[in-house]
């Protein structure tokens, strides 16, 4: 019970700055001119606080292991060649797509130590992220991280039918720790992750993923 109310009541991601201070400006002109439009406001307002909470995640303290990069349900579960634009190859590896839902929290998150080699940005469609479809051909960002051992993993996050807006906070030649932020989708969205070459997941078909503590496999 605890858990479930820190994580309702966790505080914003800053990306969610403009759309409350929009809210809250909605909010007061209603209280100065119209009932209706303070109750639209305050309606906003209460949703962008839930929608953009950023709970604190504590990552397994194991070694050699590769986590989630998203809250939400695993809907892919198969191999795949990685986006082309980073550059790795085309030999198929795994491929977890995971579908983040409106009530699902929308920070994305490292998911293993290691150093970003490449980020690339590619504009495209608005499919409904569920499906395999808007893998392809949905507006997303890719991001490549080479890790310790010299293998490379991608993650990819990806735009769905309601969300119009990726944010990135990292950048190439940035070293990161897994578990650790680097963005969210504003609303509704996917998130990919394809696994180093030889590395097979050790998660389900329709399994729920929390961002930064599940354990989606192991590099030995």
């Amino acid at each position: 019970m605890l858990h479930s109310t820190r994580l309702v009541f966790a505080p914003p991601h800053p990306a969610s700055k403009p759309f409350l201070a929009g809210g809250i400006i909605v909010f007061v002109l209603g209280l100065l001119f119209s009932g209706w439009l303070a109750w639209i406001g305050a309606a906003f307002t209460l949703f962008c606080l839930f929608f953009f909470r950023d709970p604190e995640r504590v990552p397994p303290g194991r070694v050699g292991v590769i986590l989630a990069p998203a809250d939400g349900k695993v809907v892919t579960l198969t191999t795949g060649v990685p986006p082309p634009e980073l550059g790795l190859g085309d030999k198929p590896r795994w491929r977890i797509g995971i579908f983040l839902s409106l009530f699902n929290v929308h920070v994305n998150r490292i998911p293993a130590d290691g150093t970003i080699t490449r980020i690339v940005y590619r504009h495209g469609r608005f499919l409904d992220a569920s499906t395999d479809e808007a893998a392809v051909s949905n507006e997303r960002n890719a991001l490549a991280i080479r890790l310790a051992n010299d293998k490379d993993l991608a993650v990819v996050q990806i735009a769905g039918w309601v969300a119009r807006r990726i944010v990135c906070d990292v950048h190439e030649g940035d070293v990161v720790s897994a578990g650790s932020r680097f963005g969210i989708i504003r609303f509704g969205s996917r998130t990919e992750l394809y696994l180093p070459e030889g590395v097979s997941p050790l998660v389900a078909l329709g399994q729920t993923m929390v961002g930064g503590e599940t354990v989606v496999a192991e590099l030995r």
